[in-house]
């Protein structure tokens, strides 16, 4: 099986790329804000499957150019759903929990009302319409909290803030799960290959770590599995003001993912184990 990945340097692209079958595209083979683009690129590789694991992912900057992020986000995967459709081969494209606002404490179904608190929420569910209206074999693929020992994130952050300081005050009141690209990378390939089976399948799906954690709780347990010695405090997001708001409830309900697909959520605490091995951080 051929599969065409949109992205080349982000965390999931980079757990795609060293599967068999694959090839990955940066900016310079597909730029996702030029019309028409991704489409093409689909059209010359002529692949089994596509998976779309590019994304404007900077959340704050994305207040202040939210056409841009739009047209990363929201009309190029829309354009590469339309493609696949046209083609008739497999397409799986990865949003983001922040299609949601936050409310309550119920992790959200994949049917659940979306109501973005920002532009970058707001740029991803375009994208999830676009996507949805394009019909063919096309799953969107829901996740939160993406880590991994590739590029920025909240676990490389806490190494080096841990490495340098005593004490951290860390968000308790966003409660999510913690996800692995590794794990993610795995689903869409899974995901991928059951929609050339069955088209049936198509649709929106959620997938999260488990157990759901505060930001707090998944500092301690890189710091624990680490063997840092910097203790945290617990604090609101109210004390931690950034320009784009985050949603407090990012708990996402995977059942329809499982029951589909047979993906399971993954141990996130696992998950971490192996990023932190990869990067040589373990005790």
């Amino acid at each position: 099986m051929t599969i065409l990945v949109f992205g080349k340097t982000g965390q999931v692209a980079r757990e795609l790329a060293g599967h068999a079958g694959v090839t990955c595209l940066d900016r310079a083979a597909a730029n996702l804000a030029e019309s028409g683009a991704c489409a093409a690129a689909i059209r010359v590789a002529q692949p089994d499957a596509v998976i779309n694991a590019a994304a404007y992912t900077a959340v704050d900057r994305a207040e202040e150019d939210e056409v841009l992020a739009t047209a990363i986000n929201g009309t190029a995967p829309g354009e590469m759903a339309r493609e696949c459709a046209a083609l008739g081969i497999s397409f799986v494209s990865i949003s983001t929990d922040y299609v949601f606002s936050g409310a309550g404490e119920t992790a959200w179904k994949p049917e659940d009302t979306t109501g973005p608190l920002g532009a970058y929420g707001r740029s991803k569910r375009t994208g999830e319409q676009a996507i949805s209206a394009a019909g063919g074999p096309s799953a969107i693929l829901r996740s939160s909290w993406v880590v991994s020992a590739h590029g920025s994130n909240f676990v490389k952050t806490m190494l080096r803030l841990g490495a340098e300081r005593d004490r951290l005050s860390i968000v308790a009141d966003q409660i999510g799960g913690p996800t692995p690209a590794r794990d993610i990378a795995a689903a869409c390939l899974e995901m991928a290959g059951q929609l050339g089976d069955d088209p049936g399948k198509a649709g929106l799906y959620h997938f999260a770590g488990h157990p759901d954690a505060s930001w707090a709780d998944f500092a301690r347990e890189i710091f624990a599995q680490a063997g840092i010695s910097c203790a945290v405090e617990d604090i609101p997001s109210s004390a931690y003001p950034t320009p784009a708001r985050r949603p407090l409830n990012s708990r996402l309900d995977c059942s329809s993912l499982a029951a589909t697909f047979g993906i399971s959520r993954p141990d996130w605490k696992t998950g971490l184990r192996d990023i932190l091995n990869d990067l040589g951080e373990t005790r």
